[in-house]
């Protein structure tokens, strides 16, 4: 039979794979430290025209960051989220939120 000129396709035999979902996680350490070693960080950004305060960087694991934002935003009635190490708050909340985290112990530069 002859061989057809015109098909087309993948040659699976030279370890290619079409499945997308082997994607390999990059997992990063954190290196955990108390609150009196932090040297954070205020930044104020605007986006679509509003306000943000980023404080950054939290050497703290996600759990912990994630209830300590909670306090935040319960606290200052505002609200934020997470990114991987630094909180985004809603708002030019600098001044409230600058002697609260003194006050837990954090360091400022």
């Amino acid at each position: 039979m002859k061989k057809n000129i015109f098909e087309m396709g993948a040659n699976f035999e030279s370890d290619w794979s079409s499945d997308n979902k082997k994607i390999d996680k990059v997992t990063q350490t954190v290196e955990i430290l108390p609150p009196e070693k932090h040297q954070l960080h205020f930044a104020k950004e605007k986006r679509r025209g509003k306000v943000v305060t980023i404080v950054k960087p939290f050497h703290i694991e996600k759990k912990e960051l994630q209830l300590l934002l909670k306090k935040l935003k319960k606290r200052f009635g505002t609200g934020g989220t997470v990114t991987e190490t630094s909180l985004e708050l809603q708002g030019d909340s600098v001044t409230l939120v600058k002697p609260y985290l003194q006050e837990l112990g954090y360091r400022m530069k």
